[in-house]
């Protein structure tokens, strides 16, 4: 039974269609990545994926939830407590401490979280990726690398069901990116959470089960 179920999704910008006719299954815990060259509509499906955005006609259904009716306050409910996101550009806020960026998304949601067991998960995590340094720092403090590990750290931060990355090795050599992807993949693994990556990198896509291919806003593959 598929988790996430698109249905003949459309995404239009004005007159430009960026998406055309998507169908598209994704089962609980798979591992995907999405190739496309740029402009091709990879980003833009995920974030409907992510309900970041939503579609201009057809459904986007994750976990039996249809997002085109949700309210905006439902659809940013949704994002906080099922996606984390980890995207190419940090998006740290500068006058926070590493670990107050990382608990933000604790802090303002509607569940009911214990502030304390997601710290220690925090924790936890950080010493796996080797930053717990980083905690205490603000993000100017940290290398290029260490934003990123801090990223990934907030986007798990809640145990997402849903893990999104768009090109998060985009600024990387081809040795790190083949070790963040391994990285996120195992992650995603021990969290129990599906997981997408956006990447026109074509050995970052080698070390995912599942690919899928869009060219001029269609799933070719």
């Amino acid at each position: 039974m598929s988790f996430i179920r698109l249905e003949n999704v459309e995404k239009k910008f004005g007159q430009t269609s960026v998406l055309q006719g998507i169908n598209l299954e994704i089962a609980d815990r798979e591992l995907v990545a999405i190739r496309g060259a740029s402009g091709s509509g990879k980003s833009t499906l995920l974030y409907l994926l992510g309900g970041l955005d939503i579609p201009s006609s057809g459904n986007v259904i994750i976990n039996n939830k249809n997002l085109s009716k949700l309210s905006d306050k439902s659809l940013a409910d949704f994002r906080n407590q099922n996606v984390g996101f980890v995207f190419q550009f940090h998006f740290l806020l500068p006058s926070m401490t590493c670990l107050d960026n990382i608990l933000l998304p604790a802090r303002i949601s509607g569940a009911n979280i214990k502030l304390k067991e997601v710290e220690k998960d925090v924790r936890s995590l950080a010493q796996i990726l080797g930053v717990e340094h980083c905690l205490t720092k603000y993000p100017y403090q940290l290398s290029g690398g260490e934003q990123q590990r801090v990223n990934i750290i907030r986007a798990l931060s809640l145990r997402p069901k849903i893990l999104l990355c768009d090109e998060p090795t985009g600024n990387l050599d081809s040795k790190n990116s083949e070790k963040v992807a391994d990285l996120l993949k195992k992650l995603a693994q021990d969290f129990g959470a599906i997981l997408l990556v956006v990447t026109h990198d074509d050995k970052v896509a080698s070390f995912f089960p599942r690919k899928i291919v869009i060219e001029d806003g269609r799933i070719i593959g």
